[in-house]
């Protein structure tokens, strides 16, 4: 995700700059072809005014559409934010038993944990990436064999936190009432990760992006033309700028529209999860609370 308010400007037009190639070709040689052999080719203002008024259109839905995506999947992370912390804090203040300390405090450590990975876990997993990586930290031998035999994992996790948690009742170190809270809270955390998953998995219509690049390029085709009988050479940066507009908001949506794709403005599900994790072993008053270091190389953090 983005951290910087001064992104560079090499980043921003990097996103287009092979459009942006073409367009500049494109309105030079219509300049080149006017002056040398006195083309003599208008069209009226007032046609690519309309399709772009069209295409104005198109993108303004396909932007909030986009963001619409995006904040939803930010939303999310922000619900399993909470319900790690309200999870963990049940787990160190429900669970007693005088006569089982050291095997609860065991108990407990190995559980909160666990929801740690599972943070790493789910991220990982949406971004396609090894889900696996880094869980030897968090979880047990136990749980990496069992893990292992699942093609999902970070739902393997949460099948491990209701076996912990029918374990716990078992004992009698938990009570009915307080098995079903907890058990609420594994519930959510379940409902989290599936709309992540539909988002995930939902994509938006390859065939509306292709009409919108379709009308874009319709309307640079045309634009020279209107701009040569009032700018002269000078129509060349004219269409530059307003072809730059229309493909940088176009861009800005695409990027958006996936907020799982291990991109600058992706979801920062790392960085959350890294967050969760501080929380989470202050809680259990952890000495190896692990830094959150901002790159000072990119502009933004993963």
């Amino acid at each position: 995700m983005l951290l910087k308010n001064n992104i560079p400007v090499s980043y921003v037009f990097g996103k287009i700059k092979f459009e942006l190639l073409f367009v500049a070709l494109y309105a030079s040689s219509i300049s080149i072809i006017h002056d040398n052999y006195d083309l003599q080719i208008g069209i009226p203002i007032a046609v690519p005014m309309i399709v772009g008024t069209a295409i104005s259109l198109l993108l303004g839905f396909r932007s909030n559409q986009a963001y619409d995506r995006w904040w939803e999947a930010r939303i999310i992370w922000g619900a399993i934010v909470n319900d790690s912390r309200t999870f963990s804090r049940q787990i160190l203040t429900f669970i007693k038993d005088p006569e089982y300390s050291v095997e609860i405090n065991i108990f407990q450590e190995k559980w909160i944990k666990r929801q740690m990975g599972w943070n790493y876990c789910l991220g990982q997993s949406l971004r396609d990436k090894d889900p696996d990586e880094g869980l030897n930290k968090y979880l047990t031998k136990h749980d990496m064999v069992f893990i292992n035999h699942h093609d999902n994992k970070p739902n393997a996790l949460l099948q491990l936190h209701a076996l912990d948690l029918k374990y716990a009742l078992e004992r009698g170190w938990i009570n009915e009432y307080q098995q079903v809270k907890m058990d609420s809270i594994i519930t959510r955390l379940c409902d989290s990760m599936g709309k992540c998953e539909r988002i995930k998995k939902t994509v938006f219509p390859t065939t509306y992006t292709m009409y919108i690049h379709f009308s874009i390029y319709f309307f640079m085709l045309q634009l020279p033309f209107c701009l040569l009988q009032y700018f002269g050479v000078f129509q060349i940066p004219f269409t530059i700028a307003i072809a730059a507009a229309f493909f940088l908001i176009d861009k800005m949506a695409v990027h958006l529209q996936d907020p799982f794709e291990n991109k600058p403005t992706d979801t920062p599900v790392t960085s959350i999860a890294r967050t969760i994790e501080v929380n989470l072993r202050q809680m259990l008053d952890d000495k190896e609370i692990p830094e959150y270091k901002a790159s000072q190389t990119h502009f933004y953090q993963l």
